[in-house]
């Protein structure tokens, strides 16, 4: 063993070394002492594996010891040493590289003496679990029947400095996770399989907008005006404009404005930021899919919305059943649809079909109920509170709720035969909201209204009221066609794919507080 005195420039400070980090950095120190004299490379470059481990489990596991043996498949493979186990002049290894399958890209290594040769055995010796490996040989099968590789060859690619988590317990601490997911990923195979889930239901959301005709389009993330949402902004500053400027919290008002110029059916996945609260279902900044059709109803993208989440489901996950905070949830049967004002009836017996349009009445059940009103509150506003204190959280199977208050719904048309109400769903899966839709309002005049009142709502207090955006009334009054809108909440749809209680759980790097605050 080399000493444990850390001795180059690049130690870590001394209230952050360790007995092992110093370890390995005297290892590392001594690999760079034999580069200068000519003896290799610290961090080598020019090795390329040929061979990933899970497809080599899947062509050669159930081949025979003497077949391989025979056939002597010649094979190369790199990735990071997760188990060792030194036997005298053999060995074994456990190297883990980006595949996935049964055997979560892991492959085993035997290593003997004769076979790489005393310097190159000593030198394995001292390596480290989290080192980065090549290695070449061929394949056999131990005594227990084990898929291996006999090495020839065996070269470190990375050295690595810092100690793995556990080998039979990986990393612990859930908040760790989160904050170091390089290492989450290296030592948690459900982890990594979540993560090639989300990618693949991304993908198969993008292969069904295509299907359907719909073209993916890029708007703006820096915004002169927040908009096409009830939200708090980001707000920066862009030095060379010397204007002050917002993340984008929605990409709606710009993918309607490509509906005026003709575009009838746009779609972008998008990232969005939002200045709210962090908990398990929220994150400042998140993914949604916007899409806008010319000439749809609100109904029809209802339809569109549960084809799109059952179709994704099976290609992505193979299945519309998941289980999701001890709930058994099924995509396939048909969603049901519901009014937001009789599921708040339902749930709430004692509140009548009169009362739902009174406010005072609304505000006395809100009373009742504990529910902080405040005064620019309308009826619909506080019928909405209702729902959400009362309704939603036990919708846990597939549910569109439909006939939302024009108050809270400020882009949505209002309904032809129901005044005060708008032609506007809402999804909701174990609880929580997926996604929301409507008809989208394309009368200008009307527009200018709702905007001139949430103005008003933002002078009242109200920080997640909208601005007034001119250039958006300008482009409807050029005219925009009947069109249906939906965004879907793409980090809530795959937490439930996945079964995971936290949005942090699907996002690789999800906000969290300075480590030191």
């Amino acid at each position: 063993m080399f000493s444990s005195e850390s001795t180059t420039a690049a130690a870590t400070p001394a209230s952050d070394e360790n007995q092992l980090i110093a370890e390995r950095r005297e290892k590392l120190r001594h690999l760079r002492e034999r580069q200068t004299q000519g003896q290799g490379v610290a961090f080598p470059n020019d090795f390329k594996p040929l061979h990933r481990a899970a497809a080599l489990h899947e062509q050669y596991g159930a081949t025979e010891s003497e077949v391989l043996q025979a056939q002597a498949v010649a094979v190369s493979v790199a990735g990071r040493m997760m188990l060792k186990r030194m036997m005298g002049k053999a060995s074994f290894a456990t190297l883990q590289d980006g595949s996935l399958g049964a055997t979560a890209g892991r492959i085993q290594l035997y290593v003997t003496r004769d076979a790489i040769g005393e310097d190159a055995y000593a030198d394995f010796k001292r390596l480290d679990l989290g080192d980065i490996l090549g290695a070449e040989g061929t394949l056999m099968k131990t005594k227990t029947g084990e898929l291996s590789i006999k090495v020839t060859r065996l070269r470190l690619l990375t050295k690595s400095l810092r100690p793995m988590p556990d080998k039979f317990h990986g990393m612990q601490d859930q908040e760790t996770k989160y904050r170091q997911r390089y290492v989450d990923l290296m030592t948690d195979d459900a982890a990594r399989r979540r993560f090639v889930a989300r990618s693949q239901a991304v993908a198969g959301l993008r292969a069904f907008m295509v299907a359907h005709g719909f073209l993916e389009v890029e708007t703006p993330m820096l915004h002169p005006i927040p908009g096409g949402a009830n939200a708090k902004p980001f707000i920066t500053h862009h030095n060379a404009l010397d204007q002050e400027m917002f993340l984008r919290i929605a990409p709606e008002l710009y993918l309607k404005r490509l509906v005026v110029g003709g575009l009838e059916r746009v779609y972008e996945i998008n990232r969005n930021f939002r200045n709210e609260g962090v908990s398990t279902r929220h994150n400042p900044e998140f993914t949604m899919l916007e899409l806008y059709e010319a000439y749809a109803t609100y109904t029809e993208v209802m339809d569109l919305t549960e084809g799109m989440m059952r179709d994704v489901a099976r290609e992505a996950m193979g299945t519309t059943v998941f289980e999701w905070d001890g709930n058994t949830i099924d995509l396939g049967p048909a969603f049901r649809r519901w009014k937001l004002e009789e599921a708040v009836r339902e749930l709430n017996p004692e509140i009548s079909a009169a009362d739902c349009r009174d406010r005072a009445a609304l505000a006395a059940h809100c009373a009742r109920l504990k529910i902080p009103v405040k005064p620019g509150y309308g009826w619909g506003k506080l019928l909405l509170e209702i729902f959400e204190k009362t309704v939603e959280t036990g919708l846990i199977q597939p549910t569109f709720i439909t006939h939302y208050p024009v108050e809270v719904s400020p882009l949505a048309r209002e309904s032809d035969s129901e005044p005060g109400i708008t032609d506007r769903f809402e999804l909701f899966v174990g609880g929580k909201e997926l996604a929301n839709g409507f008809s989208e309002l394309n009368d200008p005049e009307d527009q200018a209204a709702r905007f001139r009142a949430q103005v008003e709502a933002k002078d009242a207090g109200d920080d997640e009221a909208m601005h007034f955006d001119a250039d958006y009334i300008r482009a409807l009054e050029v005219g925009l066609a009947p069109t249906g809108g939906l965004g879907v909440g793409i980090d809530r749809f795959v937490m439930l794919l996945t079964g995971s209680s936290s949005i942090r759980d699907v996002l690789l790097f999800p906000y969290m507080r300075p480590e030191h605050a």
